[in-house]
């Protein structure tokens, strides 16, 4: 078996991954180094779902793929909103993508930023609906980048045979679906490719964890490490890219059963956002050019590979 190796791209001007925040303090190169980078599954938050009775509007965000650094621009992003739809905005955490589907099969929440491979489930599981998408440099799109540590011997997927990978949780597409499929094409999975597989639940965790050498190799969000390049070097230095994918649909901002009314509103403040000093500030810190309607051709590139990878 024999994959192409991918060379180091630009170190362009990248996004906050739309798909996540943690509502920590910025410490250390990951969301927690007391938890000294834990591999293995986190428990769900226990934070109350908040019920429709609440008033104003309920946005979910997971964990998975927002570093500590973008927390504040989100909270920012909930101000902006608040203001200019006149009503409270609240923001509900989850610990990953499975969890804030499922609150918004349930109506926990009335919009989200979900990872590309969640929404592609729970589109045509459940019927999520696309809101918005992010521009980032003039694309919708992202790519999951393949990181080894700087002095690793290996130059592609191909020299990490038995080695130990991180994946970040089994609905990522950046982080678990492409590697799987580019195993798969040579009929191979994860489990008999790697000598250990660990989920670290947040693209940010992958990424340390590499740079720590706890793990041999990981599929990250470019968005994320393109991020944390231009914020936290001193953590992307210690890693090096061995593949680059193709480009697939960025995470978006997807709604499920939102009053028609309120959508509207919502969709054209999202929308021109990039025309206002206070939201064009907003969406600078958050490293994206602005929002743009979403289109679910985009992400059929995602279910091609799902449907392959499931038939192999």
């Amino acid at each position: 078996m024999k994959m192409q190796d991918a060379h180091n791209p630009l170190k362009m001007l990248a996004a906050v991954a739309l798909t996540s925040l943690l509502a920590l303090a910025m410490t250390g190169c990951t969301r927690s180094d007391a938890r000294k980078i834990s591999l293995e599954k986190k428990a769900p938050l226990s934070a109350p779902v908040p019920g429709p009775e609440q008033p104003g509007l309920r946005i979910g965000m997971g964990a998975l793929n927002t570093p500590k650094e973008g927390y504040l621009y989100y909270r920012r992003l909930k101000e902006y909103l608040a203001k200019e739809l006149r009503m409270p905005v609240t923001l509900v955490d989850r610990e990953n993508n499975a969890e804030m589907n499922r609150l918004l099969a349930v109506g926990g929440v009335d919009v989200a930023f979900v990872g590309a491979g969640p929404y592609v489930e729970g589109h045509d599981r459940f019927g999520l609906e696309l809101l918005v998408m992010p521009l980032v440099k003039g694309k919708s799109a992202y790519h999951s980048y393949i990181i080894v540590p700087k002095d690793s011997t290996a130059n592609s997927l191909d020299d990490l045979r038995g080695k130990r990978f991180a994946f970040t949780e089994p609905q990522s597409n950046s982080g678990k679906l492409v590697p799987t499929y580019l195993l798969a094409r040579h009929k191979e999975t994860p489990k008999s490719f790697f000598g250990k597989v660990s989920y670290t639940y947040g693209h940010d965790i992958s990424i340390a964890s590499v740079a720590k050498k706890l793990v041999d190799g990981a599929a990250v969000n470019s968005l994320i490490w393109d991020y944390l390049a231009r914020t936290r070097p001193e953590l992307t230095t210690k890693t090096r890219i061995v593949y680059v994918s193709e480009p697939y649909g960025i995470p978006p901002m997807v709604v499920k059963n939102l009053n028609p009314a309120l959508r509207e509103r919502l969709l054209k403040v999202l929308l021109s956002m990039h025309e206002t000093p206070e939201g064009k500030d907003v969406l600078a810190g958050m490293m994206i050019d602005r929002f743009v309607p979403g289109n679910d051709a985009n992400y059929d590139s995602i279910r091609a590979i799902k449907r392959w990878t499931m038939g192999h």
